[in-house]
């Protein structure tokens, strides 16, 4: 199924700093655990200083992945896939979504597939190898990475008492799949599964019932509790028009600002109690490779860019309706991409020399355009 366009957001100045909120909650949570409180308040009170890892054109990239974790198929398979580009000398961040289903031909397999990898070769090696295969797609040095996963996050908007999440549109997602079910087979037999392979993937919840449930959003406010707010983020085949990869990172936008919100909240911050509880329910969910003695430096940041100009673009195949080009193309299932469909560039299997051109104008200028597919 074609996925969404390639879309950039406009930029917004008072639009909150998606990733770096992400970080300061998770370290402001970390500085009541530490037993060095009080020197790290004085550096972050009274030395200025931002001494930071930094490309060669002074910016600072940071990879944000998301996986399923806990009982999910796959726990290590990044489901988001977020590049983000802050410039603190222009007072600007592009966030680069990179689709889970691009083929990456140096590991043969989907980029997905790259964090799973390097944990499974070392534990801790699966920052190093999706930053060093993300780096190469995109064209852009990486200086740090997260990796969060979802299953954590569940508890800890549970931890905090939900979230209240506007929903700007009603929708049905018939196609949402059940963690641990994805390759049930249903009751088919293995002859049946053969035959069964090239499903159309819109008929999928038909042939296989038991790999997905059905869920439903209204429009408005909705208070939600950690797996509720999961499915919104996570929901890919949304009717009214959220099933595009742009409808979905809006939706992922809303649930970390208002879990932003509630950790910030005087009721979470002053009772001690509960802010350790969240930091236990969160501590085993987060990988990331950012040194305990450039948090402050990182907090530092964050207040500097507090009203920094955010332009998100998602990188796929554009749509043909509207006549957006889009950089990515729609393989067939065959074995040069482990008999799956996946995405990749419209130029050729494996060149991203498309992309990374792109990626690297809209982080240095912005809002630039797709040309149509190139002819040979």
């Amino acid at each position: 199924m074609r996925r969404s366009l390639l879309k950039s957001f406009k930029m917004h100045k008072k639009r909150p700093l998606i990733l770096l909120s992400i970080i300061v909650v998770l370290l402001a949570i970390f500085i009541y655990k530490t037993a060095n409180v009080y020197p790290f308040i004085f550096q972050v009170l009274f030395n200025r200083g931002i001494n930071l890892k930094q490309t060669t054109d002074n910016k600072i990239n940071i990879l944000l992945l998301g996986t399923g974790g806990g009982n999910h198929d796959g726990p290590n398979l990044t489901d988001t896939i977020i590049l983000a580009s802050l410039d603190p000398k222009n007072d600007k961040v592009t966030l680069v979504s990179i689709p889970r289903d691009l083929w990456f031909p140096d590991i043969s397999q989907k980029i997905n597939a790259a964090y799973a990898n390097g944990e499974a070769r070392k534990k801790g090696g699966g920052l190093i190898e999706a930053e060093a295969s993300i780096g190469k797609i995109t064209g852009q040095s990486i200086d740090y990475g997260i990796r969060l996963d979802f299953s954590g996050f569940v508890k800890a908007v549970d931890e905090v008492g939900g979230l209240d999440i506007n929903v700007d549109n009603a929708f049905d997602d018939y196609q949402y799949p059940i963690d641990g079910k994805e390759d049930a087979t249903c009751g088919h037999t293995p002859e049946e599964l053969q035959s069964l392979a090239n499903t159309p993937e819109d008929q999928l919840p038909q042939v296989f019932p038991c790999r997905y449930i059905h869920v439903h959003f209204n429009k408005g406010l909705n208070h939600m509790d950690g797996q509720t707010a999961l499915e919104l983020v996570r929901s890919r085949h949304g009717t009214n028009g959220e099933n595009s990869d742009f409808a979905r990172s809006k939706r992922q936008e809303k649930v970390i600002n208002a879990f932003k919100a509630k950790v910030f909240s005087a009721q979470t911050l002053l009772n001690l109690p509960k802010v350790l509880s969240l930091y236990n329910t969160l501590k085993s969910s987060i990988d990331m490779n950012i040194p305990q003695s450039e948090f402050d430096d990182f907090i530092r940041l964050a207040e500097k860019m507090r009203g920094a100009k955010i332009q998100s673009v998602v990188i796929d195949t554009g749509d043909e309706a509207s006549q957006k080009a889009g950089l990515l193309n729609e393989s067939v299932v065959q074995a040069d991409y482990g008999e799956t469909s996946a995405l990749i560039p419209r130029i050729g299997n494996g060149n991203f020399s498309e992309i990374q051109k792109y990626i690297s104008c809209e982080i240095d200028k912005g809002n630039c355009s797709v040309l149509p597919t190139p002819t040979p």
